[in-house]
């Protein structure tokens, strides 16, 4: 196995693990174990448990933000349409057997206080998703871009954090509601 697989198989294993379980609360053994590694050769990939935290979180990020504007690309070909699509992919996500919130809350939450890169890592995550919402309300003809995708981020964050801690993937399909009528306010504001 070359570097690049084992360093694959890891941050594989690091994502189904930290994500279900937290970061805390899983050792380097473990994720040696689950990837099929030896711990020379994940420590030879991550020489520190903080190094893989954040390639863990850099590929999270990645992987999520493009999964979303893919969704949204696909099911909604009016710039209009495209800002609640994102509340429809959130309900599919909130609907899977594995959904357990934000990985970048819950990692904030774990270690944000403590780790200058997972705080780093997890704003600039949340600085991402509102730049994509605004530049969607901006397609969408929205009179105040900046506003609007500010709330509709807050909205995003809201569902999912509602959807984690009660269960209940509907949590999206209000925020839908309430970013449609903050839609429709800013378009009768023009």
């Amino acid at each position: 196995m070359n570097h690049d697989e084992a360093r694959a198989r890891i941050l594989d294993a690091a994502e189904t693990l930290f994500y279900d379980r937290g970061i805390q609360s899983v050792g380097m053994d473990e994720l040696r174990a689950a990837a099929g590694v030896s711990l020379k050769r994940l420590y030879g990939c991550f020489p520190a448990k903080q190094d893989l935290v954040e390639a863990y979180l850099r590929r999270r990020d990645d992987r999520w933000r493009t999964a979303l504007a893919g969704y949204v690309t696909q099911r909604a070909e009016a710039p209009g349409a495209r800002p609640l699509a994102v509340f429809d992919w959130l309900h599919d996500w909130f609907s899977g057997p594995d959904f357990r919130g934000c990985a970048f809350v819950n990692s904030f939450g774990e270690l944000g206080a403590t780790s200058d890169g997972v705080a780093r890592i997890a704003r600039a995550h949340k600085r991402a998703l509102r730049a994509y919402l605004t530049d969607l309300v901006r397609d969408a003809g929205s009179a105040e871009p900046d506003v609007l995708g500010v709330q509709l981020a807050l909205l995003v964050d809201g569902a999912i954090t509602t959807a984690a801690i009660a269960g209940e993937p509907s949590a999206a399909r209000q925020a839908r509601s309430a970013a449609a009528a903050l839609l429709t306010a800013g378009a009768a504001g023009r």
